[in-house]
């Protein structure tokens, strides 16, 4: 026993975690705290008992997402609609921020003239932008799949420009003195070495559009996750907000794993010079 949770230690803690937090969670609704504390504080131990219209439970979200995912399937078109907009943005951001960031890690010139707006744009919350995109091309799918281009771009910009900056040296100098052109050097240096660099940025890109999910279809979407947890709140519906929100959650989580998979297999595709 011993030996097997020195081996699983981090899993078995993270279960027991979890477990225990759904445990106390499951209790505030269901007044076990208070009822254990009645004795102790009198009217006072009502205070450990919550309403399920605040808080819900475990076991009412539970029961939430069963009926939304098996039988009534309210959630499919939601969901369908939010990883599309979420896989067009996320490729957009892909198809802008690597070639944007590899020539501004590259071209020293080219830097100078983007890097004011890659600070701009970083120092900047992107979903400030929403309301110009909605007055510009309206409530539809282009204004939703933007601000999550805007919100993923700068992390793969950002970590291709600093892949570049990254690559060694003297691995340039050798591939210059055996006259390779710059397309060479790219295929054969710069992205081997800036691929480990894009999945940590595409990590980081995950995360942001599904804030931008959420972003954009609460502020002017009736289709969509973020649209399901808007209208639900507005209707005190709190279990289904959380499975919206545990959706989005578990999407993002797999999505990252998947990702970190990915970086440990190409991780050898780095240079062995590179530092």
């Amino acid at each position: 026993m011993k030996r097997f949770y020195l081996a699983h230690e981090g899993a078995i803690l993270g279960v027991t975690g979890i477990v225990a937090f759904l445990f106390l969670w499951e209790g505030f609704e269901r007044g076990w705290w208070a009822a254990l504390l009645q004795p102790l504080l009198g009217p006072q131990a009502m205070r450990f008992q919550l309403k399920p219209i605040f808080i819900s439970s475990p076991t009412r979200i539970a029961r939430a997402a069963f009926d939304m995912f098996f039988v009534t399937g309210a959630i499919w078109k939601d969901l369908g609609w939010s990883s599309l907009e979420f896989a067009l943005g996320v490729a957009l951001a892909f198809a802008i921020g690597i070639p944007l960031g590899l020539t501004a890690g590259w071209y020293r010139r080219f830097n100078y003239a983007v890097e004011p707006f890659l600070a701009a744009l970083n120092a900047t919350p992107q979903v400030a932008f929403l309301p110009l995109l909605i007055l510009w091309v309206g409530t539809g799918l282009a204004s939703r799949v933007l601000i999550i281009v805007l919100l993923a771009v700068l992390p793969i910009a950002i970590s291709a420009l600093a892949a570049v900056r990254t690559v060694d040296a003297r691995l340039v100098r050798v591939a210059r003195s055996f006259s390779a052109g710059d397309a060479l050097l790219f295929r054969s240096i710069i992205l081997p070495s800036a691929v480990p660099f894009l999945l940590a940025g595409a990590r980081l890109a995950v995360g942001r559009g599904m804030i931008g999910i959420v972003v954009g279809e609460i502020y002017g979407s009736s289709a969509g996750i973020g649209a399901m947890i808007n209208q639900a709140g507005s209707r005190f519906e709190t279990d289904r907000v959380f499975v919206g929100v545990l959706t989005i959650a578990a999407a993002g989580v797999a999505l990252v794993e998947l990702i970190r998979r990915i970086e440990r297999r190409v991780e050898v595709w780095r240079p062995q010079g590179a530092a």
